[in-house]
């Protein structure tokens, strides 16, 4: 389970990245747009690991609700970051 959650984290992580990188360069500098995609997995995560609390064991690929939540909280919270890195640097130039 542990490992299930893990690889969905990275791959996750990098779908994120890549949206997120997309949306850096196709959104004018003043667009928040490019925060969405995070917002909306940390959203996710928080709601998957809501329903893990309530929900009897659900399986999906080879980890839990739970599992799933925290793979999206650490995606959302690596891309989040990453995306603030990248409109940073994109104001300056």
């Amino acid at each position: 389970m542990i490992q299930a959650t893990l690889t969905i984290g990275a791959v996750l992580t990098v779908a994120l990245l890549i949206i997120s990188f997309i949306l850096v360069k196709a959104t004018p500098k003043k667009s928040y747009a490019t925060y969405f995609p995070g917002l909306i997995f940390f959203a996710a995560g928080l709601i998957l690991l809501l329903f893990a609390t309530i929900l009897d064991r659900i399986w999906i690929m080879g980890a839990g609700l739970g599992g799933w939540g925290i793979a999206c909280l650490f995606a959302a919270g690596i891309s989040l970051m990453v995306t603030a890195i990248m409109d940073t640097y994109r104001q300056t130039a």
